[in-house]
């Protein structure tokens, strides 16, 4: 990840000083004991705060898949290829709308081919409630609407009702009902991909082995689930993969997944393929962590109408609202944690003295090559 020092000295700088960046003196880079870096600027402090002022003004945009017919010499993505294919790698069935369900609007709108990839079922991080739930339900609708009531439906619904009443807590889950959690997730993340207009065929639910160890201690990740990756990019040749970067997720899952991701286009590279050469990698945060602002090098602002829309996909994953077993010491749902950070991000680059949205989402490249 590049450092950008001059950025991250002089941001640190308005943040000691309570000024934006266009407002720091020579006198404030004295006293901050950043006095050489007006001399490198011919002793104007002005000059180094508009080159900083700029580096950041161009982070911002409202085009994430690059915009046809313009110079695109001072944005984050380049304007063609026109439109873009596009794999948002998402670890469980949420943290793609959490994380950057502004971003993914906004390339659905603007005529992208985007591609939903899910790497794990998110199987365990649904509580045994949601379970029974959808069981009545089952059962109610076979009794309801089936000429004849289906023994099997019956049978497993009384085998998993009956387990769940008797089951005590750490209590691994029988295969069975990790199954039935597995498909409230995908339906969810069905549910939040129509809203934000994905194609069916556009959704893909990976499932890497290393997660389905039904504990929440995982597996450890193998070429197998490498090879499931590498074979969906092959499928697409994306011009843009967006993976995450949520390294604080307290059981690793993100990690192994991004290492997933990353390992799989290292295995292209490796082969010579063609289509990389015309691929960008970006990292995303805001499950659990957001990037500082030194380190951000694509922002994709949101107005008060777009964040809430954000906020309506995320609720289409009612399995992870007040229920969701692993909430953590946050007592914040996921879709308050995304519009505070989306939120404070914006508020820092108005602190800086850049423009004043609602909420921003922001993204870091990796450099592959």
């Amino acid at each position: 990840m590049p450092e950008h020092a001059l950025r991250r000295q002089v941001i640190d700088l308005c943040r000691k000083t309570g000024k934006p960046l266009l407002k720091l003196s020579t006198k404030d880079y004295v006293e901050g004991g950043l006095g050489h870096l007006v001399e490198q600027f011919d002793g104007q402090a002005g000059l180094v705060n508009i080159e900083v002022f700029n580096e950041l003004q161009h982070t911002i945009t409202g085009w994430p898949g690059g915009k046809p017919g313009v110079d695109d010499s001072n944005r984050p993505e380049r304007a063609l290829p026109f439109p873009k294919r596009v794999v948002v790698f998402s670890p469980h069935p949420d943290d793609d709308v959490i994380s950057m369900g502004g971003t993914i609007r906004r390339l659905m709108q603007q005529g992208n081919d985007v591609h939903i990839a899910y790497e794990t079922s998110g199987d365990i991080a649904v509580g045994d409630e949601e379970v029974r739930r959808y069981m009545h339900f089952i059962n109610g609708f076979n009794q309801l609407f089936a000429r004849e009531p289906d023994e099997v439906i019956n049978s497993k619904y009384r085998e998993i009702t009956s387990f769940l009443k008797q089951k005590t807590d750490g209590q691994p889950d029988t295969r069975d009902i990790l199954t039935v959690k597995t498909l409230i997730r995908r339906g969810e993340a069905r549910l939040a991909c129509y809203y934000n207009g994905i194609a069916r065929d556009h959704i893909h639910f990976l499932d890497l082995p290393f997660y389905e160890s039904g504990r929440i201690e995982k597996l450890p990740m193998t070429e197998e689930d490498v090879r499931i990756v590498q074979r969906l990019i092959q499928q697409v040749q994306p011009h843009q993969i967006y993976v995450a970067a949520d390294l604080a997720d307290p059981h690793g899952t993100h990690r192994k997944c991004t290492d997933a991701v990353l390992a799989a286009i290292d295995e292209e590279q490796k082969a010579g393929a063609a289509w990389l050469d015309d691929c960008r990698v970006w990292m995303y945060r805001g499950a659990w962590d957001e990037w500082d602002v030194p380190d951000i090098e694509m922002c994709v602002p949101m107005s008060p109408e777009e964040l809430r829309e954000k906020r309506n996909s995320i609720l289409r994953h009612q399995s992870q609202m007040e229920s969701a077993p692993f909430l953590g010491n946050d007592e914040r749902l996921f879709w308050q944690r995304a519009e505070d950070r989306n939120r404070d991000t914006a508020r820092r680059y108005d602190e800086l003295g850049l423009a004043c949205y609602e909420a921003m989402e922001a993204f870091v490249e990796y450099h592959f090559r």
